[in-house]
């Protein structure tokens, strides 16, 4: 059994961090590379990097920012925002980033995600399934950071990818993120019954029972940001909290 791990997530317009709630009402908490050198220093797992207007305005993600990122951390970088093919890949993996996340990409082309795990293997690729509750267990899947719906339905979707070759799941939901009222946690159960791969819970996280919840029903790894942004926890206090409930976490 592998380690849960804690994830926080640098959603970043230019080299500001910010946060919002649903995906509006966005503000500016940081600096990039100073808030991912601070998590790493505490102990994160891992950290995400999301260029959140990248798709949206239909321009590449910054690979300065994603080198000036890269450049001072040793834990794992995920990457996305506004990747479109191969090429954007390549480009990501030479500045530094260790997986790549693709969200509005696979949903216009689904064939990106054979590619990504063709060339580069399973094992860098994320996808990014961001979705809005429409029914009693179902839910819509979106793209362009959130703004525009598909029509998608997510139990199908979640299948597709898996079966096209991508290595892990982030997913989020709109509705819950920025709330820090709890994860959606009927959205992951589902999302555990109909695939296999590793599951990156998202969106919602406003206290310890919250991370704790979410990895009991057994994901393999909790993403959060306001918590950390704005100095609820710290990533300590948190790892601290889930050994003493049981939950296998790596500690420095």
């Amino acid at each position: 059994m592998l380690a849960k791990r804690i994830i926080p997530c640098l959603d970043t317009i230019g080299r500001n961090v910010v946060k919002g709630t649903s995906f509006v009402n966005i503000r500016i908490v940081g600096d990039a590379k100073e808030l991912a050198r601070r998590y790493e220093r505490e102990g994160a797992d891992e950290i995400v990097l999301l260029d959140i207007t990248a798709s949206e305005e239909g321009r590449g993600t910054f690979v300065d920012v994603v080198t000036e990122v890269a450049s001072e951390l040793f834990v794992p970088l995920t990457v996305g925002g506004g990747i479109k093919n191969i090429g954007d890949v390549r480009r990501l993996l030479k500045a530094g980033a260790d997986k790549v996340s693709i969200n509005t990409a696979a949903v216009e082309n689904p064939d990106i995600i054979n590619q990504i795990a063709s060339e580069f293997g399973s094992q860098c690729l994320v996808v990014a399934i961001d979705v809005k509750k429409r029914g009693k267990k179902s839910w819509e899947v979106y793209v362009k950071g959130g703004k525009i719906p598909t029509g998608i339905d997510f139990k199908d979707w979640i299948l597709e990818v898996e079966k096209r070759g991508a290595g892990e799941i982030l997913l989020t939901s709109i509705d819950a993120d920025g709330h820090l009222s709890g994860y959606d946690y009927e959205l992951l159960e589902c999302a555990l019954n109909y695939s296999n791969l590793p599951l990156i819970a998202s969106g919602g996280a406003g206290s310890l029972e919250d991370l704790y919840k979410a990895l009991k029903i057994g994901v393999d790894a909790v993403l959060a940001a306001s918590i950390f942004h704005f100095g609820t926890y710290t990533i300590p206090e948190v790892k601290k909290y889930l050994k003493e409930k049981g939950i296998w976490v790596r500690l420095d």
